[in-house]
């Protein structure tokens, strides 16, 4: 049977866990997970907030799996400004560019008390040949990162910054119903000056919009929560392929078919009507 190489312990106090928690995290059936084969003993790495799961090239030795908590995904340039290039939970695949090249292309930082299990590249291929379910995982895994790509494609192409505000709410909403959480109630551990950098915009400019959706109505915020209260007007302005949007444009009558059908255009489940995220 495999046996992973022994992993140091460093400051972050790695756990043992098994390669059947990881699964599980994936929505493998509990029967694959009750092997023997899948009781290979797994690392987890804990992180304190604001403190690096990985850091931007540093040796690329492993990949990482969201266990718990959220982690952003940064870039540094050479004037040390910091871009955010995505933000991760449980279960998403971090530091995927190790698998083709030497060092790590971007940081993983934690926004709050957060770990993730660690896939030595070492010991990955004989991982996979032990455990046949969870090769199958991983590709899911690295099959979910790749749609990602494109979701966050879309995001970008929006030109009106509120249309780029609004695709994201979605998409946080949809990450979470696919995670199994709620799509109605999302904690979202991420600054607004985080968001920003994410989507290209202004600090303030964030601000700008989040007030523009509440004076159509479609968005309340109360101090750190943000609450959808009609998606059919976010779901319309994120469809916008134009540029400034405006209540109006697009948005289908409030009937309960239309509204249904609005809800899953913009990512969002029926009955999600109402989502709270907390925004610091």
């Amino acid at each position: 049977m495999y046996l992973p190489s022994p992993t140091p312990r460093d400051a972050a106090s790695p756990l043992r866990e098994t390669c059947a928690d990881v699964m599980r995290v994936l929505g493998v059936a509990p029967e694959l997970t009750e092997a023997p084969e899948a009781q290979v003993p797994v690392a987890t790495r804990r992180v304190q907030a604001l403190s690096p799961l990985f850091v931007e090239g540093a040796p690329a030795d492993a990949l990482y799996l969201g266990r718990h908590g959220h982690f952003k995904i940064v870039n540094i340039n050479r004037e040390g400004y910091e871009q955010v290039l995505d933000f991760a939970g449980r279960g998403a695949l971090m530091g995927c560019e190790v698998l083709g090249r030497a060092t790590h292309a971007s940081s993983a930082v934690a926004l709050d008390d957060s770990s993730a299990w660690v896939l030595p590249l070492r010991d990955l291929r004989a991982l996979r040949r032990s455990v046949p379910a969870f090769d199958d995982v991983l590709h899911r895994a690295l099959a979910a990162q790749l749609q990602h790509v494109g979701e966050m494609a879309e995001l970008m192409s929006a030109v009106a910054a509120e249309v780029r505000l609004a695709r994201f709410l979605l998409h946080q909403s949809a990450r979470a119903a696919a995670s199994g959480q709620s799509p109605r109630r999302l904690l979202l551990r991420m600054s607004r000056r985080d968001i920003a950098s994410y989507l290209g915009l202004a600090h303030e400019t964030i601000s700008r919009c989040m007030t523009l959706f509440a004076r159509w109505g479609c968005l309340e915020v109360r101090n750190r929560e943000v609450e959808i209260l009609d998606p059919r007007v976010l779901s319309a302005c994120a469809r916008s392929t134009r540029g400034r949007w405006v209540p109006g444009d697009d948005l289908e009558p409030a009937t309960e078919g239309h509204a249904r059908k609005g809800m899953m255009a913009g990512g969002l489940q029926p009955g999600a009507a109402r989502v709270v995220a907390s925004l610091s």
